[in-house]
């Protein structure tokens, strides 16, 4: 998003608590006492907040987040749901307002999402400096920074995403590709770096910005960020080994075939995929970028005539994915997406239309990739194995039930179904 994008300036600082955070008006020292039950009599001790401030007040931990599902083991023989996981590359919120917007379609088709958050977009351009990138001058950034008003608007945004059970990931900072000095240059060393300062910009946004009063982000970022997608799916290998090291759960910089998820280099490798593209022989990645570059080129507005068929080739090609797995192998579909309006928003409306044509089916899960990462560790390894044995849009030949009717290895303790734990 370019700066030149952002809202103008003059939106209201964000005054009031959002659900999780519903009865403790927040100010920049924390929660105010008493303001759980005013009808308590008077000299009666304050309920205790689950409300703790962290840093400067740009984040808190707030509780467990709301409305993630409690993941479970497949039963013998059960067929596994479909999941679609729908994920947004440098997310943030300006004038297009596509953060917001998507966060109601979500909301209305029952689907959680996982947004990358790009750190420089927490970052005002007069601060820019604050910036020290990898084999980069200080304040370098390919994306450019945001304005007071523009982080004030990313974080309304964010915040509400989480309290729905979204997740929010990161894109990094800079967004350097290609030439030296890329992402695709960077060592271990290089991308912990980056993965610091990206946290540092999310957790001083209030400091950077000067908004001392405004409400936190109800997380902490620490414990929040266990996935990414590198700039331009470069420096996947370098990232991966910082990620591990980090703590990082999975990664989705790569590219795969429709088939099941295994780990790399112990992460799960939730890599975006191929899938039919309508009209060509050949087949196309998941993400918007690579559908406008095979049609439009580098160009971003391309002929207007063909915008429409441009989107519908898009949603046609996700669609045939979709029903590739879903009446196939089952394996989960990975679509990543930017807050763009390339050739006229013909993408988002394509993902928009996919969103509502499959995630309102009841075997259908449109989860974040926490949540997926979070089903698939609960999963008997044997029976994961079992599905990753299965090719491209392939059924089992025995059917579902007769594939994982083995029985199943023990679930380790504190998973559903596992021997309860003894005090």
């Amino acid at each position: 998003m370019a700066v030149t994008q952002r809202i103008a300036a003059g939106v209201a600082l964000a005054a009031a608590c959002a659900t999780a955070l519903a009865g403790c008006a927040l100010d920049s020292t924390g929660p105010k006492e008493g303001a759980h039950d005013t009808k308590k009599a008077a000299g009666a001790p304050a309920p205790k907040s689950p409300i703790r401030m962290i840093g400067d007040g740009s984040t808190a931990f707030t509780g467990a987040q709301p409305h993630l599902p409690r993941q479970e083991r497949l039963k013998p023989g059960q067929k596994p749901p479909q999941f679609v996981v729908f994920s947004w590359d440098g997310a943030g919120e300006d004038s297009q307002k596509l953060f917001s917007h998507f966060r109601k379609v979500s909301k209305a088709n029952k689907a959680t999402m996982t947004y990358f958050l790009s750190g420089v977009y927490m970052l005002p351009e007069d601060r820019r400096d604050l910036y020290n990138p990898p084999q980069h001058s200080p304040g370098s950034s390919e994306i450019g920074f945001n304005d007071a008003a523009g982080i004030e608007e990313t974080v309304k945004q964010l915040r509400g995403a989480w309290l729905e059970g979204n997740e929010i990931g990161t894109h990094f900072n800079g967004h350097f590709c290609g030439a030296q000095g890329g992402v695709g240059d960077w060592s271990v060393a290089d991308w912990k770096d980056e993965i610091a300062q990206a946290k540092s910009f999310v957790k001083s946004w209030k400091t950077n910005t000067g908004m001392k009063k405004a409400s936190p982000l109800p997380f902490d970022y620490d414990k929040e960020l266990i996935g990414a997608r590198t700039p331009c799916l470069e420096g996947q290998k370098n990232f991966m080994r910082a990620a591990r090291q980090l703590g990082f759960r999975y990664d989705t910089s790569g590219v795969n075939d429709q088939v099941w998820p295994k780990k790399k280099e112990g992460l799960w490798d939730l890599s975006m995929q191929l899938v039919p593209f309508p009209g060509h022989s050949y087949e196309q990645l998941t993400m918007d970028y690579n559908f406008m570059v095979n049609q439009s080129g580098t160009t971003t507005q391309g002929d207007p005539g063909k915008h429409e068929f441009w989107g519908d080739q898009m949603r046609d090609g996700l669609l045939k994915g979709f029903d590739r797995a879903y009446d196939g192998n089952r394996a989960p579909l990975i679509i990543g997406n930017h807050f763009e309006s390339w050739n006229g928003g013909t993408y988002m409306r394509a993902v928009e239309e996919v969103i509502e044509r499959v995630c309102t089916k009841s075997d259908v899960r449109c989860v974040s990739f926490r949540q997926l990462a979070d089903w698939l560790d609960v999963q008997d390894p044997a029976t994961l194995d079992k599905l990753r044995g299965l090719k491209v849009g392939e059924t089992p030949k025995q059917g579902w039930a007769s594939l994982l009717s083995g029985r199943p290895a023990p679930a380790p303790k504190g998973v559903p179904g596992a021997p309860a734990v003894k005090p």
